[in-house]
């Protein structure tokens, strides 16, 4: 054998080598993120239904049931939007509660949780998530009184705005843009219960 050959030989043995170990570290890795994933998917998943519940009770009047597993869709698909029901002791409808999304904040989209009574008036607000600046946008979370505001609006009510576009809501000091997402994205989620609210009245009542 040349030393050519040679050459060539130690060269394929060094690559396959290669192989083999970037094999194996590819296999250890997926395995250790398989088991990652194993391991905390229901701790995450109970700390999403916990943060859920501890916000169905911020935003629905006070129920005897448990909203989170009384749940309607204005569809049988299960990737429609869910609607949780609060009910009082004798099981008549008190309020539903859905997520509206506000895809225009300044920092991206902003998650809202609103309880609407059957009568179209919201009963609370609340945002579970959002990327907003600290300090500034981030007053839709920590402004109580703002948040607050929103109580007992209907669509007859207020004009759905900030005070800087003509509105009765107050937007915050260089941080316009996101109470503007948020008034917007409750107001759209109002008109969808006015234009739903019969077959969802219906739902809930299990007709």
């Amino acid at each position: 054998m040349s030393a050519s050959e040679k050459k060539t030989g130690g060269i394929n043995r060094d690559m396959v080598m290669m192989v083999v170990a970037l094999t194996l570290v590819t296999a250890i890795s997926a395995a250790l993120l398989g088991l990652t994933d194993v391991v905390t998917r229901e701790p995450i998943l109970e700390a999403q239904r916990a943060a859920l519940q501890r916000n169905l009770e911020q935003v629905l009047p006070k129920h005897a049931n448990v909203p989170m597993d009384d749940v309607i869709r204005l569809s049988d698909d299960d990737a429609a939007t869910p609607f949780y029901v609060a009910r009082d002791a004798d099981g008549a409808l008190l309020a539903l509660a859905w997520e509206v999304v506000a895809p225009d904040g300044y920092s991206g989209s902003i998650r809202i949780l609103m309880g609407v009574l059957p009568d179209g008036a919201l009963h609370a607000v609340r945002i579970t998530d959002h990327r907003e600046t600290p300090g500034l946008g981030d007053g839709i979370v920590q402004n109580r009184k703002w948040i607050d505001f929103f109580i007992g609006k209907s669509l007859g009510n207020v004009s759905w705005a900030v005070k800087k576009d003509g509105g009765d809501f107050d937007q915050f000091t260089g941080a316009t843009i996101t109470p503007r997402a948020v008034v917007k994205a409750v107001h759209r989620g109002l008109e969808f219960f006015a234009a739903q609210r019969d077959a969802l009245l219906a739902r809930a009542a299990g007709k």
